[in-house]
């Protein structure tokens, strides 16, 4: 992914009940630590305003017990420059509810990237949004997914895969480096490598991923 002109950004995370926790606040915190100016880190904000969706106010509790509360339902919610789609227990329900499915659709017709992490992948399946396009998901989930999607490429063996819009990371772990990932193509890869340093985290490499008719 190449740096584009640090223009400030929405991406939304969306919560569901059973969502697990660190599949959401991963993504959460590698777009809060980024800073276009690291000299100036403690003085400033991300230029990313990420904001929690649900499909109400209500608190959200995750496969963890967390509870969690959205900053904005799905009417109050703003136009997006990126969604992602966690994973979790909680996946398996909203792969039959249609006002979940409904609002990744409305959703993944407007941003410029719709990105999943893990089981968020089934999520995206059920939504339409993977025929004829590869995708990776949870190692465990695997074989449903080959079983479900039988018209999207399941790379088994690739942490995170980019198609088009579509960006899938197969883990927690994977999710991170997806989030750098992003951040680099927005703002450039120098803010999402400090961002990575600031969390003390690897960043991530071009190896373990594929990218189709998408962006690196």
């Amino acid at each position: 992914m190449n740096g584009a002109n640090g223009k400030a950004r929405t991406f939304g995370i969306l919560l569901f009940p059973e969502v697990e926790a660190l599949d959401f606040c991963g993504s959460y915190e590698v777009f809060a630590t980024t800073r276009l100016d690291e000299s100036a880190r403690r003085e400033s904000t991300s230029p990313i305003r990420t904001v929690l969706v649900s499909e109400t106010l209500e608190p959200v509790v995750t496969a963890g017990g967390m509870k969690v509360l959205p900053d904005v339902d799905f009417a109050g919610c703003p136009k997006l420059d990126v969604l992602i789609v966690p994973g979790g227990h909680g996946t398996r329900a909203l792969m039959h509810n249609q006002r979940y499915l409904d609002f990744v659709k409305q959703q993944a017709a407007q941003a410029e990237r719709v990105a999943s992490v893990a089981t968020g992948s089934l999520v995206l399946g059920s939504a339409g949004l993977l025929v004829g396009h590869s995708a990776t998901t949870h190692w465990r989930s695997r074989d449903f997914f080959r079983e479900k999607f039988p018209n999207t490429t399941l790379e088994r063996e690739l942490r995170i895969v980019v198609d088009g819009q579509i960006i899938t990371a197969a883990s927690i772990a994977a999710g991170l480096e997806m989030a750098l990932m992003i951040v680099a193509h927005y703002f450039g890869e120098d803010v999402a490598r400090n961002s990575a340093l600031q969390m003390e985290f690897p960043y991530p490499e071009a190896n373990g991923r594929r990218t189709r008719n998408g962006v690196h």
